[in-house]
This record gives C-alpha cells, structure tokens and sequence, in this order.
C-alpha cells in the first residue's frame, strides 16, 4: 500500500471511528413492512430516516448500533406510507428528513443519488463527474454500495456506463423491479449483466 493511499484509509477510518461515536448516543428504532421487493426494514433516529435494509441484506453493509422496535416513531410511519405510495405508482419524490451517516466523500455521494429524477438512470461515472471527483467512479461504486437509504436515495437508478444492471443490495432482481416500477428506459431494454 502506499504512502497516500494508506493515509486516505487512516483518515477515512479515524472518520468513521468519530461517526461511530456519535451513531452510538442515539436512539434508533426499526419497523419492518411488506413491499413488492420484499419485507423492508426502516430505521429511524429521531433526526430523521436512517435505513432502508432489504431482507438479504449483508450485516456489516449498513453498521447500526441496537434498535427499538417502533412504537409508532412518526419518521418510520411517514416513510412506510411513503413506500407504499410509491410501490402503487403514486409516488414519485419523498419528502422525508433523512439522517445519512458515512464519510463526507459517502455522504456526497448519498446527495448526488437525490437529484436523480423519477424514470432516469445515471452511470456511476456520471456520478463521479457530478460530485467533481471524475476519476473516481469504481469509488462512487463502493459508496452506492453502501447506501444506507435505498429506494429512497435511489441507488437502483445508477447502472452501468454500457447500460446494463450492476451490483445491488437488495439485488438485481429487485433493482430491475424498481427500474420497471419507474419506467426507466434502460433497464426496460437491456438485460442485467
């Protein structure tokens, strides 16, 4: 490892370990609700939403200290009607406070996945190019990886430069679900790949 690249990881896990801290003084609370793509686990603090986890989800992708299971939390209950909406197709932008934890390099990445619209894809290079980091689209992969919020950050609406389904948490099948659900052209003409 070199010299830069070693002090890249010394800073982002002295970052992560400061973000820890302050995640663990929290209360969070979890709700699990049905959706076409399968039983989804929200996660609210009382800054807002935190987590959209799929049912497969690998235990270290999205780190969250112990949750209480809700008893009626008003974030989880907004976001749950929310999801709701949108898988019946009345729903095309969320109006939630979200409460994004990561390093600030993640963190402008989770923003960028914001802007993009209802229906539209973008490719992780384009990405990369959009936060002023336009060599750094393997990276930007890595963060959308990480996406705490899925669905509601849209990380299924970032694909492959060719066009094609690239990784997903929730995985591809479910990617390709949404993507129709949106009428996102791409994933309507390609096959995943």
């Amino acid at each position: 490892m070199t010299a830069t690249r070693r002090s890249r990881t010394d800073i982002a896990n002295r970052a992560y370990s400061k973000l820890s801290c302050r995640i663990s003084l929290m209360t969070y609370y979890d709700r699990i609700m049905s959706s076409p793509v399968g039983d989804l686990t929200l996660v609210a603090s009382d800054q807002g939403l935190v987590a959209v986890l799929w049912p497969d989800d690998a235990p270290n992708r999205v780190r969250l200290p112990e949750r209480t299971r809700d008893a009626g939390q008003a974030v989880l209950m907004r976001a749950q009607t929310q999801l709701s909406e949108y898988f019946a197709g009345q729903r095309t932008v969320f109006d939630l406070p979200l409460d994004f934890h990561g390093t600030p390099f993640q963190q402008s990445v989770w923003q960028a996945l914001l802007t993009i619209p209802f229906g539209q894809t973008r490719s992780y290079a384009q990405i990369a190019a959009q936060i002023g980091r336009p060599a750094a689209a393997r990276a930007v992969g890595a963060a959308n990886g990480r996406n705490p919020i899925s669905i509601i950050a849209p990380c299924h609406r970032v694909i492959g430069a060719n066009g094609r389904l690239t990784g997903f948490a929730g995985g591809l099948a479910a990617k390709q679900r949404l993507l129709e659900l949106e009428n996102a052209q791409p994933a309507r003409v390609l096959q995943a790949g």
